[in-house]
């Protein structure tokens, strides 16, 4: 900075020693350009550091926040994250669990259903051995009767065969003789 003030002062002692004592017109182009130019540096170096510091500063501090809030925006998606993933650890370990115990549940419905289908099974049995021994019963009563419906017609063709008027009297006699009748 000390350098551009020492340029600016040489070329103000140089532009009064050219004759010129005061302020005008300098119509040489060149060396009003460089003039310009120093009086310009010399503001930039004055006044940029302020400015620049200043801005540089309003810009460090704004990416420091935005820094900051992109840290605290990650710790809380780390944290989410862990959560999430521990809700999920314990959905899984839930879900394990739901299906162990429903294994066990159907190995126990499948005996239980085993042991009724074979109780269903041996009533079955029994039923249909009672009602074939009721069926074998009612065929057995039903052919006795028609046995002794045959026998008795048999019976009583052959008697009217054989049997005259007399020997149907002495039968009927001997019959209620035998009941304790005369």
């Amino acid at each position: 900075m000390s350098i551009m003030l020492n340029s600016l002062l040489i070329l103000a002692t140089e532009a009064q020693e050219m004759g010129e004592g005061g302020f005008g017109i300098n119509l040489d182009f060149l060396e009003a350009n460089i003039f310009n130019l120093a009086i310009l540096l010399g503001i930039i170096v004055y006044y940029a550091p302020k400015t620049l510091g200043k801005t540089l500063g309003d810009r460090r501090s704004k990416i420091a926040e935005a820094i900051q809030e992109a840290e605290a925006r990650q710790k809380q998606t780390a944290q989410t994250l862990a959560d999430e993933q521990q809700k999920l650890a314990q959905a899984q370990a839930e879900a394990v669990r739901i299906r162990a115990a429903s294994e066990e549940r159907a190995k126990l419905v499948k005996t239980e259903i085993a042991a009724q289908a074979e109780q269903d099974v041996a009533r079955l049995r029994e039923t249909a051995a009672k009602d074939l021994g009721a069926e074998q019963e009612r065929v057995m009563g039903e052919l006795q009767r028609r046995i002794a419906a045959l026998a008795v017609e048999k019976a009583e063709a052959d008697i009217k065969g054989r049997l005259t008027n007399n020997d149907q009297d002495r039968l009927i006699d001997r019959c209620i003789a035998q009941l304790g009748g005369r």
